[in-house]
């Protein structure tokens, strides 16, 4: 069985101790692919080394993540799209709204999520779309800007039916994680109703671990454990989830 993370901050410092090992431990389980989401200009080093390091596996999105819309966002949009240029990416991600830790700059949010799907659309990229206490704002711009070249994945879908169903309306995917393998999870009636064929597997490492593993370090071995418990809810088999959802996420990120 072949699984995709679609989305793991591999390159963080929460690896550099056994990034290697985690990375061989991954592909053991049969995690051969990595999406690599992008946070600000400081993280983009430590993504192209990884990137570059394991070509074949890691396979950067280049995107500026609304917690670090600043002051400077107009600088940061800039080297997005300056190296946008200049590498290969297979995304623009993470990007969104997050009215979690901090609304003060709610509305360069909104200016920079929209100038980011606008970017996606002309680059035709899909788009990784991180979503915080923000469901109504983050909806209406996609609503907005939707055409036939917009296109992506709700990371770490945190909502309810009526939202998961707003969302593949659209024709984006929901990125399903470690929560859905939490007790009492509102997760897992989403995973009951909404078909197979809208769901991504992620871990959003190293945050998020799944059960057993829940408040430690999470890692990409951890995805078929995520997709058994999808099994579980659906009542299909392993194999089943895992050449689904693969076939899923090559489609998204064109990946052959």
């Amino acid at each position: 069985m072949q699984f995709i993370d679609t989305h793991t901050h591999l390159y963080l410092e929460e690896f550099d101790s056994d990034r290697d090992e985690s990375i061989a431990k991954a592909k053991s389980c049969g995690v051969e692919i990595f999406l690599i989401p992008n946070i600000d200009s400081l993280s983009i080093g430590p993504l192209l080394n990884l990137a570059k390091a394991y070509p074949e596996n890691c396979l950067p999105m280049i995107g500026l993540h609304p917690t670090s819309v600043k002051e400077n966002f107009l600088e940061e949009l800039q080297m997005v799209e300056d190296l946008l240029g200049k590498h290969r990416f297979y995304a623009i991600g993470e990007i969104g709204i997050d009215l979690f830790w901090d609304k003060t700059f709610l509305e360069q949010q909104r200016e920079v999520f929209r100038r980011q799907l606008k970017l996606a659309k002309i680059a035709n990229l899909p788009v990784a779309i991180h979503m915080r206490n923000s469901f109504e704002q983050t909806i209406k711009i996609i609503h907005e800007e939707a055409d036939k070249n917009l296109r992506g994945v709700f990371h770490c879908f945190p909502g309810n039916i009526q939202q998961a169903r707003q969302i593949t309306d659209l024709g984006f995917f929901l990125g399903i994680g470690g929560v859905v393998t939490f007790k009492n999870s509102g997760l897992q009636q989403v995973v009951k109703e909404i078909s197979l064929e809208h769901f991504l597997l992620e871990t959003d490492a190293p945050f998020l671990a799944p059960a057993p593993y829940r408040g430690k370090r999470n890692e990409s071995s951890y995805i078929p454990l995520i997709a058994d418990k999808i099994a579980l809810l659906k009542e299909i088999s392993l194999a089943e989830v895992a050449r689904i959802t693969t076939d899923n996420a090559k489609r998204l990120f064109n990946l052959s």
